[in-house]
């Protein structure tokens, strides 16, 4: 059959099909187009980049290395700002601990305080004395000592790591010890433990104003304490005004109970 003679509807098929192969070919030949348009703009982006002026390039360089550097040093600052807060944490959590320690052992003496004041008898007295000197100050080797109104010479009374054939009498202003029991104020060597009687590392002078009323004498140190501290000094002397102050009370009260019980025994005879 000749072309004239085919159906219209098959001619009109064909026609069709050469239509959409033609149209699927448009779309790619666009699409191709489109990848070579792009193509073509990096080539001349990176020929334009490749003839830049060497200048231009040295300049460009120069810039981001001193933006770099500007970036390091910063970095730098940072990591020693860093440790220098660290450091300061650091300091701030020590000095917390200090004064967490410092106020434990001023509560700790405010309350041995109380204790030495709530008595009037000098042997509990002493016995409270004893307990502060190895609780708050941290002595192993101490002698509590006190003045013999009659003679002048500093008795010993209480003590603590000492042998009690060892204990020796010392004359007011003789000596390392009898000179620190004149003094106002606390006479502290070094920590280092001291064999002699007479020459002890601290002397903790007990008077009322200027009225010498012993002493205590340490020779040496708990082993977990190797220095005295600042907080160390400062409790000698609140210790030696609260014990020299409870001492004298007690030893005034034994004075008074005994002149009373003289009183009372002459009335007694006279009443008879």
């Amino acid at each position: 059959m000749s072309d004239p003679e085919r159906p219209l509807q098959t001619r009109a098929e064909e026609f069709l099909t050469l239509f959409t192969k033609g149209a699927e070919l448009t779309r790619e030949l666009v699409h191709e187009n489109a990848h070579l348009r792009r193509r073509l703009l990096q080539m001349q982006q990176q020929t334009r980049l490749a003839a830049r002026d060497p200048a231009d390039w040295e300049r460009h360089r120069r810039d981001l290395l001193h933006r770099i550097e500007g970036l390091e040093g910063e970095r730098k600052e940072t990591l020693s700002r860093l440790e220098e807060l660290e450091h300061e944490n650091e300091e701030f959590a020590r000095r917390q601990v200090e004064v967490e320690q410092e106020n434990n052992s001023l509560a700790s003496l405010y309350v041995a305080s109380f204790q030495l004041h709530s008595t009037l008898d000098l042997e509990e007295v002493l016995r409270i004395v004893v307990e502060i000197v190895i609780n708050l100050i941290g002595a192993e080797r101490f002698v509590v000592y006190l003045v013999d109104d009659k003679t002048g010479i500093l008795e010993p009374v209480a003590s603590e790591g000492e042998p009690a054939e060892g204990l020796v009498r010392i004359p007011l202003g003789q000596g390392i010890l009898g000179g620190a029991a004149l003094a106002r104020g606390a006479t502290c060597r070094d920590a280092t433990a001291s064999e002699d009687p007479s020459a002890p590392i601290v002397c903790i002078p007990l008077r009322i104003e200027d009225r010498p009323l012993g002493a205590i004498a340490i020779y040496n140190l708990l082993q977990q304490k190797d220095c005295f501290t600042p907080l160390d000094h400062e409790l000698f002397n609140l210790l030696a005004g609260h014990a020299a102050t409870a001492i004298f009370s007690a030893r005034l009260y034994a004075q008074s109970e005994r002149k009373r019980n003289t009183m009372q025994g002459l009335l007694q005879l006279l009443t008879k």
